[in-house]
């Protein structure tokens, strides 16, 4: 998985009101993210009762997937020395960035999930809305961008790049993704021409009695012989699909037949392997014999 910073404060963000442990009427550090660093030597309630605003950011970063791109330390300052030794901390905003508080940025810290120019918005861990000291949860802060208390901010690196305010990362912005190209269409197939059986069609013109031949109907490739021949001019609407192949279908082929060049008794109607063939060429069927 490639975590982006849209992950990171999804995660952050599905924590806002989260509290920690409330104990003697005081709310104590002792808190779910805590318990996931660990107990740190020192601190009360067994080693868990620190300040967690740093592992909270850390909490974040692995429930993304986006681990090795935050520092994982309960300590500000520590987290600001990890930045600044891999060349990623900044004085501007960016999305995503892991903002720092205080003398040297060793106060408090959060996530920065957006900003304009006046402001920077944040999720923080063991803050509150009341600006005390004691913080008691997870909260959305709106902060002033240049507050003296805001020192600065470290980038993750995330692969898709940062949105940074800094003018001197403006080559790391995301680009925008370029839609694909949609596939060119495949040429669709040509519908295959009907055939027209020239057996029918000739036991239709020397009048056959029998209706089938070879399991197809005289009448189909009969009519598909006279709609190419009204379309030449040689057969009257009337008999252009009644599939007979009568009188006035022989005398139209006839017709066809003086069209190509042939006189006599090769033009007597009765169509022809070659003469057939022609007419289907022109008129968009083939022929079998």
């Amino acid at each position: 998985m490639t975590a982006t910073a849209a992950d990171v404060i999804k995660a952050a963000k599905s924590e806002v009101g989260t509290q920690e442990t409330r104990s003697g009427g005081h709310w104590v550090n002792d808190s779910k993210f805590n318990k996931w660093y660990g107990s740190i030597p020192g601190y009360g309630r067994g080693g868990y009762d620190y300040p967690w605003c740093a592992v909270f950011v850390a909490w974040c970063a692995e429930k993304a997937g986006a681990k090795g791109l935050y520092p994982v330390t309960a300590g500000c300052a520590t987290a600001v020395n990890w930045y600044r030794g891999k060349g990623q901390f900044s004085e501007y905003p960016a999305i995503g960035a892991q903002v720092f508080f205080g003398p040297g940025g060793g106060t408090h810290t959060g996530l920065v999930y957006d900003y304009d120019d006046t402001y920077i918005y944040t999720v923080e861990g063991n803050t509150n809305t009341n600006g005390s000291a004691e913080g008691d949860g997870v909260y959305r802060r709106q902060r002033a961008r240049r507050d003296s208390n805001v020192y600065g901010y470290g980038y993750p690196a995330f692969a898709e790049g940062i949105k940074s305010a800094d003018p001197a990362w403006a080559s790391k912005a995301p680009k925008p993704s370029v839609p694909a190209k949609p596939a060119t269409p495949a040429k669709p197939k040509p519908a295959p021409k009907p055939v027209v059986d020239l057996s029918n069609v000739v036991a239709a013109a020397k009048r056959d009695p029998g209706l089938r031949q070879g399991g197809t109907t005289h009448a189909a490739d009969v009519k598909r012989v006279e709609a190419a021949l009204k379309s030449e001019g040689f057969l009257s609407a009337a008999y252009a699909s009644d599939g007979s192949y009568g009188t006035s279908t022989l005398t139209a082929y006839a017709k066809w037949q003086r069209k190509l060049g042939y006189s006599g008794t090769d033009a007597d109607g009765i169509p022809g392997m070659t003469s057939l063939k022609k007419l289907g060429a022109a008129h968009g069927f083939t022929v079998k014999g």
